[in-house]
């Protein structure tokens, strides 16, 4: 069985993953209204607001408990991340706050064109920015060129997270993002159009994140050697890449053929594969080259109380995420959307959104 500093560890990716599913969503939610054009763009601004709305800050959850695990199970990993990275830490925080503080005004504001566009430029650019910064913090820690000898000693500094890798592990976590949340709109709305503008989307989107990932994988042969080798250098290396292949292919398939429910499943496994692959190769360092899961672990006692911790707030919090889901979302889930967006809405005066946040 594994020690508990390791099990602390895999709670974090398996936070991460989860983040990226629901909160990256989100995220590209916001990509795409910045770069929607056309007689449509509205409709579609609208869909993404309601699709958004139930659940945006729930999503979030998940990136809170990666860093209270993060603080509680490897605080001197913790110092040192937010120590080093301090300046993109503070860029995606800030991020955050922002892009949630104007999802809530664009989403009331959009029958008012003024309002909506105002706010809804803050939220667009706040989830364009931050999903760039926060995937170039994780190149970052995985590139090497943080160091922290001394508990107090770290030598990281801009050229850290401003190399080609962090930079090309931040676009790709944009790519990411926006690739699943156009393959989940698909499946918010009933209208014949707007799903073929948003299958297009996809299909867009999904070929840059091929792209990136070569690009990605590239530059970490050169950038981040150490990291590129644990890699491609392991048993699992082989089968975990022809996994994600795998899946992109399904997902591409799958989009060309309109089977989206099944789009949907193939785009959320081949996201989920590139963290795992990620975390699997980070390990067992929490930040290359100096700090372990071993050497930054707190107590076994504390170590012990958080797993408990976690195991009884899993019996309540999983419970009540699918309660949400069950109401809000269970339909598109399920690929029974019953959701047709804000052109339902629009044709009675009334817009959907307004009840999200």
């Amino acid at each position: 069985m594994p020690d508990p500093a390791t099990l602390s560890a895999g709670c974090i990716l398996a936070s991460l993953v989860l983040y990226a599913l629901f909160g990256g969503a989100d995220f590209g939610g916001g990509v795409w209204d910045l770069l929607t054009r056309g007689p449509r763009a509205a409709d579609r601004r609208r869909l993404t607001a309601g699709a958004i709305g139930p659940v945006w800050e729930t999503n979030h959850i998940w990136l809170i408990v990666a860093i209270v695990i993060l603080f509680t199970a490897f605080p001197r990993a913790f110092a040192v991340v937010c120590t080093a990275l301090f300046v993109p830490l503070t860029i995606v925080l800030a991020g955050i706050v922002l892009r949630g503080a104007a999802f809530a005004f664009h989403a009331y504001g959009l029958h008012e064109d003024r309002s909506a566009g105002r706010w809804g430029f803050v939220f667009a650019s706040a989830s364009l920015v931050t999903p760039v910064f926060l995937g170039a913090v994780f190149g970052a820690i995985s590139s090497g060129r943080i160091r922290a000898t001394e508990p107090l000693a770290f030598t990281g500094d801009v050229t850290s997270w401003l190399s080609p890798f962090p930079i090309s592990v931040g676009f790709l976590a944009l790519a990411s993002f926006a690739f699943l949340a156009a393959v989940y709109l698909i499946l918010e709305t009933e209208d014949p159009g707007l799903r073929e503008e948003l299958r297009r989307d996809a299909l867009r989107s999904a070929a840059v994140l091929v792209f990136l990932s070569g690009l990605t994988l590239a530059l970490a042969a050169v950038d981040a050697v150490e990291f590129f080798r644990a890699l491609t250098g392991k048993l699992w290396s082989i089968p975990l890449v022809a996994a994600a292949a795998a899946a992109a292919a399904g997902a591409i398939a799958s989009l060309a053929l309109r089977r989206y429910p099944l789009a949907r499943a193939c785009a959320a496994a081949q996201v989920s594969l590139l963290l795992i692959g990620w975390g699997m190769a980070q390990y067992p360092y929490l930040v290359r080259p100096d700090v372990t899961v071993l050497s930054a672990a707190a107590s076994p006692r504390t170590q012990r109380f958080l797993l408990g911790a976690l195991a009884a707030g899993a019996v309540f919090l999983f419970p009540a995420i699918f309660f949400l889901l069950r109401v809000f979302k269970w339909e598109a889930i399920s690929g029974r959307s019953r959701r047709r967006g804000a052109v339902d809405a629009s044709k009675d005066g009334t817009s959907g959104p307004h009840r999200a946040p």
